[in-house]
């Protein structure tokens, strides 16, 4: 099965920002973003979406996805639209611990796994007799690292290293025996 995974378009946030869940605009068009991935997608395939905005104006450029929270991005609590530099020395805790670390009222890496992995899960397994219907994913930086990452047979702190470009689409064949990156950041 051909995957396709897609991070929404440029948000209208300053740099240095922790957006997260938060529902913000986009800075570029998603109309415009379509038109330059549509030609790198094939004709027919399967539409999921995170249902933040961000990603379903982008998704629903392609068509009417199934839209699901578990492809949402990294909820970061009280720390959501605060920049990295109020923040402080608590960013720290975070860089200590990239997996377990938690914001307060938010949620950690490693739940943020859990919950993306629970998708891919279902998804697949429902996918299983629709092996040659290709599947376009379009989320959030966070999830699509999971999601690329436990295909791709990389240990949970490697995932960071996955850096999906907004705008852009990375594309992962899924086979019995396995996945292969066939492009990245297109």
């Amino acid at each position: 099965m051909e995957l396709h995974l897609i991070r929404h378009p440029r948000p209208d946030v300053p740099p240095g920002v922790c957006y997260g869940q938060t529902d913000v605009p986009l800075a570029e068009s998603a109309a415009e973003v379509a038109a330059r991935l549509a030609p790198l997608l094939p004709t027919e395939f399967r539409l999921h979406a995170s249902p933040l905005s961000r990603a379903r104006l982008l998704a629903e450029q392609f068509g009417a996805p199934l839209l699901d929270d578990r492809l949402m991005e990294m909820h970061f609590g009280e720390w959501e639209m605060r920049t990295y530099t109020e923040l402080g020395d608590a960013v720290n805790r975070w860089v200590e611990d990239p997996l377990g670390f938690r914001s307060p009222g938010g949620e950690s890496a490693t739940e943020l796994a859990a919950r993306v992995r629970e998708w891919l899960d279902h998804t697949l397994a429902d996918s299983a007799g629709e092996s040659a219907t290709p599947l376009v994913v379009v989320a959030h930086g966070g999830p699509l690292r999971v999601i690329a990452g436990h295909l791709l047979g990389l240990p949970p702190e490697r995932w960071l290293s996955l850096a999906f470009e907004c705008g852009q689409v990375t594309r992962i064949d899924v086979e019995e025996w396995g996945a292969v990156l066939k492009w990245f950041n297109r």
